[in-house]
């Protein structure tokens, strides 16, 4: 037994003795915290949640000791956007950040937004980020200038590189970080082959010398975002192609970091999170994912891109076997994480909830939001969700309209010009937003567009013309007035 689970175990007996609750002891023994977010991975990606030709034994395991959520999401559906909301509870309009940056971006998370890491630095936490940030390259956005005490990885999307198929611009070399400095640079896709693997690694590393202490580990995977990289061991080992390689060593990497905390006897005691940032990028065909039969993918509002997976395993909360379809969000991991550790709150305005109440399995606790909204395109408020019921406001999306998508790397075309009017579905008869029901429901569309437009006052919406009057900047490089 480690030093901090015999704490642990001193600790509640001492509280038995005295007649305190273990519930009580919460606050003096947090717990780990283990964040796994890929990246362009769709909702039926699991078989936990649906899939037969990608086996998920050891994310299937977190769900079956833990809970699966059916209606978790991201608040745009894209990389930086979505990455930020996970990391500071924040609607990403509302801390400046928008779609996805690139290699000449001059902005980044501004160093005042706390962190996830920075919620629990004061408690004595060990903080780690290992894999894919994109929320600024430059010194003042990285992670170790952002509450964590270890970074390695790549600073944004692994195909913003020279190898890009269909670049828009020349790519610069893609570099590899340790800490705040490029140590190498990412040259060919057999580099790429490696990352998974290489950050799997230094994450049981972590957690083996830091079992003696809290730590929180986020490990934000470059993959399965394309290009495809996976380990010689994994190479043809599903039904499904390349893709499902990727799936099955992002699953290894799992069970790898969960075998770490059981053998320092600290599992019971981490909350294990896994997630995507956003659904799958379907233009790319056999090397993207399944959404699941949920509508379009990445880059849209529509369910197939803003719905994503997640299985939060915590028995001293949460429930082995148990279920969650209320709505909840990115936004809400800071929030919780704040709850269950005792940990700093932000000093400001966040959009996050705890959902404690969800995770204990409280069917008379209220939903943590009575409405959730989502972005797209710098800024555009395309959809809202109030309950059951999902409402698109007229916005263009693009879409391949049933064409034949990409393969073995090379993307279809999509169109990018098709428009959606005002309409409403009902979720819990139409998951898939097949039929307009608002001539059915005018009262609903009425409430829930007053409900919009308080939030595109506070937020913004360049449908609009709304710039939001608690819209707060992104960090900024001296001298960068745009990226």
């Amino acid at each position: 037994m480690n030093p901090y689970s015999r704490w642990l175990t001193i600790l509640l007996l001492l509280c038995s003795v005295a007649g305190v609750s273990v519930a009580n002891s919460d606050s003096q023994a947090p717990p780990n915290i283990v964040i796994v977010f890929t990246d362009d991975q769709g909702w039926g990606d699991l078989s936990c949640y649906g899939s037969k030709q990608i086996p998920t034994p050891h994310i299937d395991q977190l769900a079956a000791e833990g809970m699966r959520f059916t209606d978790f999401y991201v608040s745009q559906p894209v990389c930086s956007a979505s990455r930020s909301s996970l990391i500071t509870g924040c609607y990403a309009n509302r801390v400046g950040i928008s779609g996805a940056l690139v290699p000449s971006s001059k902005i980044g998370l501004h160093p005042e937004e706390l962190t996830i890491a920075e919620v629990v630095k004061p408690l004595g936490y060990a903080t780690a980020c290992y894999g894919k940030w994109h929320l600024g390259h430059h010194g003042p956005f990285l992670p170790t200038a952002q509450g964590f005490d270890e970074y390695c990885g790549i600073p944004y999307s692994n195909d913003m590189w020279p190898g890009h198929p269909e670049s828009p611009k020349a790519w610069p070399p893609l570099p590899w970080y340790e800490q705040d400095k490029v140590d190498h640079i990412i040259k060919t896709l057999d580099d790429q082959q490696k990352i998974t693997a290489e950050l799997t690694r230094r994450a049981v590393e972590f957690v083996d010398k830091n079992a003696d202490r809290p730590f929180l580990l986020y490990l934000p995977h470059s993959m399965p975002h394309v290009p495809l990289g996976v380990s010689h061991r994994f190479r043809q080992t599903t039904l499904f192609g390349p893709y499902g390689d990727v799936i099955r060593e992002i699953d290894d990497s799992v069970g790898q970091i969960r075998a770490a905390l059981e053998k320092h006897d600290i599992l019971d005691n981490t909350l294990f999170i896994f997630a995507s940032d956003n659904g799958p990028w379907l233009s790319y065909g056999d090397h993207a994912g399944s959404t699941g039969g949920l509508r379009e993918g990445k880059g849209t509002t529509w369910e197939g891109g803003v719905r994503v997976p997640c299985v939060i395993r915590y028995p001293r909360v949460v429930a082995a076997g148990s279920t969650c379809s209320t709505p909840c969000m990115t936004i809400d991991i800071l929030p919780t994480i704040v709850e269950l550790t005792g940990g700093q709150a932000p000093a400001k305005e966040i959009d996050g909830v705890s959902i404690v109440p969800q995770l204990r399995g409280d069917s008379s606790a209220p939903p943590p939001h009575e409405e959730l909204f989502f972005w797209y395109h710098r800024g555009d408020l395309e959809a809202m969700r109030m309950g059951r019921w999902k409402l698109h406001f007229p916005h263009k999306y693009r879409s391949l309209e049933g064409r034949p998508p990409g393969n073995n790397g090379i993307p279809a075309k999509y169109n990018y010009g098709i428009e959606t009017p005002l309409v409403l579905y009902d979720l819990q008869a139409d998951p898939f937003e097949e039929n307009d029901v608002k001539a059915r429901h005018p009262g609903v569309v009425v409430e829930m567009s007053a409900r919009a437009n308080a939030m595109r006052n506070k937020l913004g919406d360049r449908l609009s013309g709304i710039k939001g009057s608690e819209v707060r900047a992104p960090g900024r490089i001296p001298d960068a007035d745009k990226h």
